[in-house]
């Protein structure tokens, strides 16, 4: 290269390719401060006028030697060709569009293939998603019955103006009684459908991920438009719209039997611990009636050969009979059992949970690593009995599996002996409790799981079979990624050869006093190194922001919003048929969930907020249009404060920069949607070539 504006325009390139490992026609324009830098550190003394823009052959030119440099090809005819295979078979696996752009991306980044344009990888992604969805309609054709095809078009037809996928959409309120029962009946409705998609799945050979991406296509549309598509396609949507819906609506029972056997243990604990200081109160106010009991003993008036039960008869008159035993524990310093209480209280309260827990633990199967263990062998046993519609009280004691009772609370399910003098018997009652309250305790420890649920099966499930796995030469392959084709030791090798090189840099750096960080004194075997630390500690923030008071987020982005209305930028995903606008504390919820990384649930824990309530709002609203959409509202009131043009520096390099770019505009879908401000600095970013 002969002339600083070609050297200056490879360094250009060079520049872009490191970073985005694509090539640009960028405009000359656009690119003054980046000339600005390079001719300050390279070639002293030139200005930005005097280099001249570049000749198309002398660009290709520079682009083939940077490709040489790096060891990068074009994406050549060949290489689409085989980039749309691969995409064929990332398909199989998910058939989410981002998904397989990330993915062919990721390929060809690994093959060292510069990225085509967006525009052929745009159709690229069209065709192979068509393709596949052709595929299984193809596929559910030849397999569907006219029973499963009959219960699918039921789906679409209303019933007194209401359809019947529009009801089996609704997720409930709350974990009331009446909204869990309605929940177990779509649970029914949609298990026949669900069977017959679970087979079909496995001989498809659709992923999890497919489904749910079939699935959202149900959830996100209206009946009108789902009875515009083509038959086939509807069908395939609505199927796997309910193959999803039940895994839903069993993750739904799960959580919301968890929720009720937690409440009732926490309410029986709070129960016992009232019960233990009422009756150590009860106790102490009878001291002193204990006191006149112990004097009968030393009472001269009392001949000693009268009959006990006549001294019985007076101490009673001084202090009932039923107190005698709280006051003996009371007086001998023993404690009280709150254990007892709390079984005690689980009998009280058996009505309620054998009418909010029965109905959910008999809908769900339930499984576990070893199949045989006590909890199991009792939750098998009480299901097969409820499911028959016996209720534990008409079977017989001796029936029962004990061997899930532990030891520690044996003296609590076996109540006192009756009046005709048999063995201790058990107490069916709190044996049903004792159940309901392991299995909660072993789904929340993931040693038990439902298999036709989502966020409770096993983690075998996430994996590739078993059958699939026997063959794994050929499942590496198709992954394609070429760090699992070479064995580990070449791998490990690779690896600590490089880590030796960087130990290697860093030593040399310290030797030669490049490191200013590290202090090395002495010399020989006397040379030793210290870290060398500022002598006075930066402040992490100016003392100005110190003197403001602390705020909650929550607090923070309510007030942003009344100054900003960025929360109306939050419209639901139907453009249609929605019955009101979501709620401003429901969006900010989700919005600090999903920011703070402490998700929906936890949200739904420690607010006023149910977790039905913020899922449905996240799943409405939340989305990446939403999102921008929000943040431009944002941006667009900051750029309108007097301060904005003291930190704008974009706005200090060209004086001539008006205000009319930064001012809100409308939009025919929304009326009053602000433009964004990066709308202005659009005219001036590299294209694609």
């Amino acid at each position: 290269m002969h002339t600083d504006s070609a050297k200056t325009h490879f360094i250009l390139q060079l520049g872009y390719f490191k970073a985005k490992r694509q090539f640009f026609a960028y405009p000359y324009d656009g690119v003054q401060e980046d000339l600005r830098h390079i001719l300050g550190r390279h070639f002293l003394g030139r200005a930005p006028a005097t280099i001249n823009e570049l000749s198309k052959p002398t660009r290709l030119e520079q682009q083939q030697a940077i490709l040489n440099l790096f060891n990068y090809t074009r994406c050549g005819a060949a290489a689409k060709q085989d980039l749309e295979r691969k995409a064929r078979r990332i398909a199989m696996r998910s058939t989410q569009p981002i998904y397989i752009l990330r993915e062919v991306l990721q390929y060809l980044a690994t093959r060292r293939i510069v990225a085509p344009g967006y525009t052929v990888l745009q159709d690229l992604v069209s065709r192979v998603v068509t393709r596949e969805r052709q595929r299984i309609t193809h596929l559910l054709r030849q397999a569907v019955t006219p029973e499963v095809e009959q219960q699918l078009q039921a789906l679409l037809e209303s019933d007194q103006g209401l359809y019947q996928l529009t009801i089996l959409k609704h997720e409930p309120k709350d974990f009331s009684h009446k909204e869990l029962r309605q929940e177990g009946e779509r649970r029914r409705f949609f298990q026949p459908l669900y069977e017959f998609a679970w087979t079909f799945l496995s001989a498809a050979g659709l992923s999890n991920d497919s489904v749910r991406y079939y699935a959202s296509l149900v959830e996100f549309s209206t009946v009108y438009k789902l009875q515009r598509m083509a038959a086939p396609t509807t069908r395939l949507y609505l199927l796997y719209f309910a193959y999803n819906r039940l895994r839903e609506i069993n993750d739904n029972l799960i959580e919301a039997f968890i929720h009720l056997v937690n409440g009732y243990e926490r309410d029986a604990k709070l129960s016992a611990k009232e019960s233990v200081y009422q009756a150590k109160t009860a106790a102490s106010a009878n001291l002193k009636a204990a006191g006149q009991v112990l004097n009968l003993f030393v009472d001269p008036s009392i001949p000693t050969h009268t009959p006990f039960g006549s001294v019985q008869e007076k101490a009673f008159t001084l202090l009932p009979r039923e107190q005698f035993p709280s006051v003996t524990h009371y007086m001998s310093d023993a404690e009280f059992d709150e254990a007892g209480f709390e079984w005690a209280y689980y009998v009280r309260m058996s009505h309620a949970f054998k009418v909010n827990l029965r109905h959910l633990f008999s809908e769900l199967d339930f499984a576990g690593r070893v199949e045989d263990t006590p909890l199991l062998k009792a939750v098998n046993f009480l299901q097969a009995a409820l499911r028959q519609g016996k209720t534990p009280r008409q079977i017989k004691a001796s029936e029962f599996p004990l061997a899930v009772i532990p030891k520690g609370l044996r003296r609590y399910l076996f109540t006192a002996a009756p009046s005709d003098g048999a063995d201790r018997r058990l107490d069916v009652d709190r044996y049903e409790f004792l159940v309901y309250r392991r299995l909660c305790n072993a789904l929340e420890a993931d040693n038990v799981f439902v298999g036709d649920s989502t966020q409770f099966r096993r983690f075998e499930d996430d994996l590739i079979s078993d059958e699939r796995w026997k063959d794994k030469d050929a499942v590496l392959r198709e992954i394609g990624a070429p760090i699992l084709l070479r064995p580990i030791e070449e791998t490990l090798a690779a690896w600590r050869e490089e880590l030796e090189k960087k130990f290697t840099l860093v030593n040399q750096r310290i030797e030669s006093g490049a490191n200013r960080h590290i202090k090395v004194r002495g010399a020989g075997e006397k040379q030793h190194w210290t870290l060398v630390y500022p002598s006075e500690e930066e402040p992490i923030n100016s003392p100005f922001f110190g003197e403001l008071p602390a705020i909650g987020i929550a607090d923070l982005l309510w007030f942003v919003h009344g100054e900003t209305n960025f929360l109306s930028a939050f419209t639901h995903v139907l453009d249609r048929y929605v019955k009101h606008d979501p709620a401003g504390h429901e969006v900010l919820a989700c919005l600090i969930a999903f920011g703070t990384n402490m998700g929906l649930s936890k949200m739904a824990a420690v607010s006023d907020l149910n977790y039905s309530t913020l899922r449905a709002t996240a799943r409405n609203y939340v989305r990446l249009e939403t999102l921008r959409a929000g943040n431009d509202f944002i941006s667009n009131a900051l750029a309108r404060l007097p301060m904005f043009h003291h930190y704008d520096s974009r706005r200090q390099s060209t004086p001539a920069a008006t205000d009319s770019a930064l001012k809100p505009r409308s939009t025919p879908s929304m009326p009053g949607f602000p433009a964004s401000i990066s709308a202005s600095r659009k005219a001036s970013a590299p294209t694609r070539c």
